[in-house]
């Protein structure tokens, strides 16, 4: 059996239209295929390889652990220096007020650790999301999922769930003195990119001070650079409870992390005790290679170089079949008429070399999030083959 085939046979399936792409290697911007194929990843394995694939300081960095140590303890016992150098770091990245970062394996693993906390903390029960909203996939993270497509099959959840709307001011008031906490993106993903206005991230977290309430922002696709800050609530003048983040965190290793002020974290230490336990969160090698991305954003001003490279896009993507760009940095939807007109340009710009993908709430707009290194004459080279695959399907 060839490689497609023991996929097929023996990896658990999640569609049964798996794109089928094999890669041999990676390096910077591309994918390479086993007979000279070569793909420009303009979604950056869903916003993950910000700093592109196979950095050279993230090599650098695991192979300089690799000849240390690998898993040694459980979380939270051990003083290792990739876990303590790469929390200062976050922390010096961050407002004084959070000081303490627990690191975890996931985006879905970083929620469900916020979500505790912020229960925890308030001896509260109520959680309040978005509709539209995505978290993650397991049952916790899935609860405070905004999407009842994904959620019905899996039912009974968390209970004392409710959802607001995305950027309305009305809604602020189901935030009451009985909710633990507001979790909320601060730049909806897979609703589209939708970004609320500044007031109203001013209002939410008005209202989060008045009933006590815990402000949780899921920065898992907005952060490390993605938007043109490190952090995407940087731009509305606010400051989470909870900062919650993953994905372009560890330069293609698995990682994520939930951060906080140390006397919120603290509450896991006792009553009981070993309030939030994970074995391989932090691993040594992730934790290096996450370092080694927190330095190379700021070392090679990859951040500073966001919104000319998002101009460059817009500029490029016109076609009368183009409904709309919506962007915070480059992090980007390029609408279409319905899922039926994009799903054939998605594919045939595939053919063309070109990697896209569309959002699980919004399935008209086509995904463009490139890694953050992308070169002027590249996002040329990759608007003008999207031009092509819109003709041509």
């Amino acid at each position: 059996m060839n490689n497609r085939q023991l996929f097929l046979s023996h990896l658990a399936q999640t569609t049964d239209f798996p794109l089928l792409i094999e890669v041999e290697k990676a390096e910077g911007i591309y994918l390479h295929g086993p007979n000279g194929e070569r793909y420009m990843d303009l979604i950056s394995g869903i916003g993950v390889s910000n700093v592109g694939h196979r950095h050279s300081k993230v090599i650098a960095a695991i192979q300089g652990q690799l000849d240390k140590y690998l898993h040694l303890m459980v979380y939270g016992e051990y003083v290792q220096t990739p876990q303590t150098l790469l929390a200062k770091a976050l922390c010096d990245t961050l407002p004084d007020h959070l000081d303490n970062v627990y690191l975890v394996n996931s985006g879905s693993e970083a929620i469900e650790g916020a979500l505790k906390l912020a229960k925890r903390y308030t001896n509260r029960r109520e959680l309040i999301s978005c509709v539209n909203a995505y978290h993650g996939s397991s049952h916790g993270s899935l609860s405070v999922g905004g999407n009842e497509v994904f959620k019905r099959a899996y039912r009974p959840l968390l209970p004392g769930i409710s959802h607001i709307f995305y950027g309305s001011f009305s809604d602020l008031e189901k935030i009451t003195t009985e909710t633990a906490a507001v979790v909320i993106e601060t730049i909806q993903g897979e609703a589209g990119i939708r970004v609320a206005c500044r007031e109203y991230f001013q209002a939410l977290r008005t209202r989060c001070n008045e009933t006590g309430t815990l402000l949780i922002l899921d920065e898992i696709q907005a952060g490390f650079g993605r938007t043109g800050k490190f952090w995407a609530f940087e731009y509305f003048d606010i400051v989470p409870d909870i900062l919650v983040c993953a994905k372009g965190m560890g330069g293609g290793m698995p990682i994520g992390a939930f951060i906080a002020n140390k006397a919120v974290m603290g509450v896991f230490k006792n009553n009981p005790l070993l309030g939030h336990i994970t074995t391989f969160g932090g691993h040594p090698v992730s934790a290096a290679a996450s370092l080694a991305t927190v330095q190379i954003l700021q070392e090679e001003q990859l951040i500073e170089q966001v919104e000319s490279k998002a101009n460059l896009f817009k500029s490029l993507l016109v076609h009368p079949k183009i409904k709309a760009i919506r962007n915070k940095g480059l992090m980007m939807a390029v609408e279409f008429e319905s899922f039926e007109v994009l799903k054939p340009i998605i594919d045939r710009a595939i053919e063309l070399g070109v990697i896209t993908d569309w959002f699980l709430f919004c399935d008209d707009s086509m995904r463009i999030a490139p890694p953050l290194i992308i070169t002027e004459d590249q996002i040329r080279e990759a608007c003008a083959v999207i031009l092509k695959a819109i003709e041509e399907a």
